[in-house]
């Protein structure tokens, strides 16, 4: 089956979630109300569902192909990549200086989740110039903003991200990539990159690599480490793409899922020298490319969130079809479609409540992105700041584990067929399979929350959004109505748990570094299964007050209300033992000598 966006709970989000309308009063946003965003959504809707998720299956039967150094992509890529920029999607959140339109990012995360969910291979390329417009925008030239900027927000021109060589990944400190200064200013960079998403493809007429490389008696580790510009193409004095750059796929890798998008191994240097331009100063690069990082982290998850709702969708078809045995409460005289089964209806609230969870999440942290970084009031952006900061591991980690829950169970509900991958569920657990794995592991966020928002301000910050969940707690044990009442007592002992090992890790962090690590993973896992189902109790509480007062699509509001619920009781009672493991089985972890295994 096809994907339809689900534009009328992004739009939910939104509005009563994210708070569009406190967007809209920021400066530069006056013109981004609900309004706005309903129509850039609905067309959005348009373009992915008619042209970009059609070639899904296309391009996991028939990925792109690589000979004598070029990459061909799958048949229908570059002529929806054409209308994709030509409809001026890649710019959507980018500055109006630089041929973007400008929107909040309140409204761009819910197109890109479409187009996620529509084609996630397709859109990994859109995702990775995003990342590098971020790092030129906040540390490039003006010679280099005037250069590549607008070619890269207008979509004629694609970025990428070189970080991972084959002895450095994780630990970039172990990079070996190297830039000689040719004394105009101007550098030869020489090594060989791997795992480069888009590296080389026949769909933009130019690729501007972002790429971390080391400085002739640069320091040791990460402080050693620059960030460079190396074009395939070297741009001429008009703007127009002249001379190829020496720089070179060799190949492309051979993958469990995300197919169409080529992930290449490129070399650089190989006659002569690759030209490169710094960006920023010397042995700054990691910080320059953390800035391409925490974007790409958090539209990493919401992939994750997109490939849950694609899986989610197919199921529920699925599960409406397939005629098989008689409902156990005996209401249908024959066998009947396995919708009507309990535990098929369990996995379907699941996927539903983690994807709609996760989503809310997403949109809250986009909110406060748009907050951090255009509202007039110093206190307030650095408060945003600061929850958006906490806000993309748990983004990017607990959507992309959750996307891995959902898709396996999407392959559960469609049975033995699930295993066949004629259906295509199987696509979306193998298109999610990578997802908490690149940009950063999740073990890798999970230290990330530990260690820098966490440990860092004794838990303040993690404590604080806590406190926050638990006014809405209090807020839903205030409504009264059996639901909200449920979700209240569910929040709050979620808020406890969460709590104690927030203050756990904090103590320890210094002083047994092994304990609070040991259990990180956990940790994150806490906290976004806490967000999320904060979240969730905000729409219950919303719903129920549009229901009361006669407002809004009353099937729509209580299907809301019923999935908070059940995610409460089925999901967020997963944080007891969550805090357990971290509080209290620390030791179990490290018990065992590495020798011993």
């Amino acid at each position: 089956m096809s994907y339809t966006a689900p534009v009328k709970d992004m739009l939910f989000a939104i509005e009563h979630l994210a708070g569009i309308a406190q967007v809209a009063a920021l400066p530069g946003f006056e013109e981004a109300g609900l309004d706005t965003a309903q129509a850039v959504l609905e067309e959005c809707a348009r373009f992915n569902e008619g042209v970009v998720a059609p070639l899904n299956v296309a391009g996991d039967r028939n990925p792109s192909s690589w000979k004598d150094g070029r990459v061909t992509t799958t048949p229908g890529f570059k002529d929806a990549f054409r209308q994709f920029a030509e409809g001026g999607w890649q710019g959507l959140q980018h500055p109006v200086d630089f041929g973007g339109q400008g929107l909040p990012k309140t409204i761009g995360a819910a197109c890109a989740e479409m187009l996620n969910g529509a084609n996630m291979s397709f859109a990994l390329c859109p995702l990775l110039t995003d990342g590098a417009i971020e790092a030129l925008i906040t540390a490039g030239s003006d010679e280099l903003k005037t250069t590549y900027l607008e070619k890269l927000v207008t979509g004629e021109w694609t970025g990428t991200m070189n970080l991972t060589e084959p002895q450095a990944g994780s630990d970039l400190a172990l990079v070996r990539t190297r830039a000689e200064p040719q004394g105009d200013g101007t550098y030869k960079v020489f090594g060989t990159k791997i795992f480069i998403t888009y590296g080389e493809h026949d769909m933009a007429e130019n690729i501007v690599h972002l790429v971390l490389a080391r400085v002739a008696g640069a320091p040791e580790g990460v402080k050693g480490i620059s960030l460079f510009v190396v074009p395939k193409f070297l741009v001429n004095a008009d703007g127009s793409p002249g001379a190829r750059n020496d720089v070179q796929c060799v190949s492309i890798e051979h993958k469990l899922g995300i197919k169409a998008s080529p992930t290449a191994v490129l070399q650089f240097g190989d006659a002569g020298g690759a030209a490169g331009y710094l960006v920023g100063e010397e042995n700054r690069g990691l910080e320059y490319m953390f800035i391409m990082m925490n974007a790409a982290r958090y539209a990493v998850g919401l992939q994750g969130i997109a490939v849950a709702e694609r899986a989610y969708q197919q199921a529920v078809q699925y599960a409406r079809d397939r005629v098989q045995s008689r409902p156990v409460d005996g209401s249908l005289p024959g066998s009947a479609a396995i919708i009507h089964h309990p535990d098929v209806r369990r996995m379907l609230m699941t996927m539903r409540s983690l994807t709609e969870g996760c989503r809310a999440m997403a949109s809250v942290a986009a909110a406060a992105y748009d907050a951090a970084h255009h509202h007039p009031d110093a206190t307030v952006r650095k408060e945003n700041q600061a929850f958006h900061e906490f806000m993309v591991p748990l983004v990017k980690g607990y959507s992309t584990e959750m996307s891995l829950e959902v898709t396996s169970l999407g392959v559960q509900v469609h049975g033995g067929m699930g295993f066949i991958e004629e259906t295509g569920a199987a696509q979306h657990y193998r298109d999610a399979r990578i997802l908490p794995i690149y940009e950063g592991t999740t073990a890798i966020q999970a230290n990330d929350l530990v260690g820098r928002k966490t440990a860092r301000d004794g838990a303040a910050t993690a404590l604080a959004v806590a406190a926050q969940a638990r006014r809405t707690a209090d807020e839903l044990r205030a409504a009264g109505t059996p639901e909200a009442r449920a979700v209240a007592r569910r929040l709050a002992e979620a808020c406890d748990a969460f709590e104690e090992a927030a203050r756990f890790i904090a103590a320890n962090a210094k002083s047994d570094p092994n304990a609070a690590f040991a259990g990180s993973v956990p940790y994150l896992m806490l906290g976004g299964n806490l967000v999320a189902g904060w979240q969730l109790g905000r729409a219950l509480l919303k719903a129920q007050a549009l229901l009361g007062a006669g407002q809004g699509d009353a099937a729509f509001l209580h299907a809301k209300v019923a999935t908070a619920r059940f995610y409460a009781e089925h999901i967020l009672v997963r944080t007891k033992p969550q805090r357990d493991a971290i509080v209290e089985g620390a030791a179990s972890v490290t018990g065992l000598a590495p020798d011993a295994f």
